[in-house]
Parts: C-alpha cells; sequence; structure tokens
C-alpha cells in the first residue's frame, strides 16, 4: 500500500513539473493570439519568410502559434514559432538548442 501511495504522489509531482516548465525548444511555445480570424495567413508568414532569406519546408499551428520547419538565412535548419497575429519571432530551436528566445517568451 506504501509503494502505491509513493508511486502516486511522485507521479503527481512529475506531471505539476510539466505543467509548470516554461515553453522550451521541445515543448510547445502558447501564443494568446485570439480567434482565428484575426490572424494572418500561413502563406503570409511564408512569403515574409522567404523574402528575408529563409527556406520554409513546413508550417503548422501549434500552441496557437505558427510553428515553421526550415532553414534561416544563416544556413541553420530550425524549428520556430511566430505570432499568428503580428507574425513576430518568438523561439528559433536548433537540435533542442534554443538560439532565439525574444523578450517575455
Amino acid at each position: 500500500m506504501k509503494t502505491h501511495i509513493l508511486l502516486i504522489a511522485a507521479a503527481a509531482c512529475g506531471l505539476a513539473t510539466l505543467a509548470a516548465a516554461p515553453a522550451s525548444a521541445t515543448g510547445r511555445m502558447t501564443c494568446n493570439a485570439g480567434p482565428q480570424t484575426g490572424w494572418r495567413t500561413q502563406a503570409q508568414l511564408v512569403e515574409t519568410l522567404t523574402r528575408q532569406g529563409w527556406q520554409v519546408r513546413r508550417t503548422k499551428i501549434d500552441g496557437g502559434c505558427y510553428e515553421v520547419y526550415g532553414t534561416t538565412p544563416q544556413g541553420d535548419r530550425v524549428e520556430a514559432y511566430f505570432h499568428p497575429v503580428t507574425l513576430q519571432q518568438l523561439l528559433v530551436s536548433r537540435r533542442g538548442e534554443v538560439i532565439f528566445r525574444a523578450p517575455g517568451h
């Protein structure tokens, strides 16, 4: 019985730790962007990034943000998050290493 209680307590602590962890390169970034009717399109994001020298392989919605898989103008293959209303770059990571994080995110 004591073993079961300890296992349940350990599992609960682990879940609480995961829930309290900040967004990171291996986790989800969260955007409070409001309804999608106010968002700019993924095509607009791709066009903007392409003009900046990015090569975009894939985009999707994740955590209310736009998530992009691609290559930066510097040649880094990255996973990046952008705010869907402003298209502000929020987080860029390469193989789990954060190489850019916007202040406050």
